[in-house]
């Protein structure tokens, strides 16, 4: 049973080791075709009415990346972003629609997705890695009736889940 045990956990070790990353693509060089060898299909696409292509490629709920692919109208990679950084949360402003918190950040945890009838109110959820390494979670809160958003806010792991007695570390 103890040779079991730690067959399943390396298992589960080596998994979580096998995350989405396209770091190795490079801009000017890569095309579609490395990046969807490299990374698969993507979660979401959009395709400009220039040709230009924005595809997205989420690791969570447990990932600390949403891998943002932007092509040129030639299939040619122009440069690849990490949008769970402080830096695209500042680009969400209220008023915003939903369709457009998409194009910035991607698409939330749908488990986390929370709706509060009191408020009115639809809260979309992402798990990021904050400046100080340490695990966090960015929220959109949309007023649902007008479809906008409303407010935004983030907090570590630690404050945002308070049985969680240890403080875990993370890298972007």
């Amino acid at each position: 049973m103890g040779l079991r045990l730690l067959l399943l956990l390396s298992a589960l070790l080596l998994s979580a080791c096998a995350q989405l990353d396209g770091r190795s693509l490079k801009p000017g060089i890569s095309v579609a075709a490395d990046v969807s060898r490299r990374m698969g299909q993507p979660a979401m696409r959009w395709e400009e009415p220039d040709g230009h292509q924005q595809w997205v490629y989420p690791t969570g709920p447990m990932g600390y990346h949403t891998w943002m692919v932007y092509l040129a109208p030639d299939y040619r990679l122009l440069r690849l972003e990490n949008a769970l950084e402080p830096r695209h949360f500042a680009r969400i402003r209220p008023g915003m629609t939903p369709e457009q918190v998409l194009r910035i950040l991607g698409p939330s945890v749908p488990a986390w997705t929370t709706y509060y009838e009191a408020r009115d109110e639809l809260v979309w959820e992402w798990r990021y890695c904050d400046d100080w390494a340490e695990p966090a979670r960015f929220y959109v809160l949309f007023d649902r009736s007008r479809q906008s958003v409303r407010s935004t806010m983030s907090q570590t792991e630690t404050l945002a889940l308070p049985f969680n007695r240890f403080r875990d570390f993370c890298s972007r």
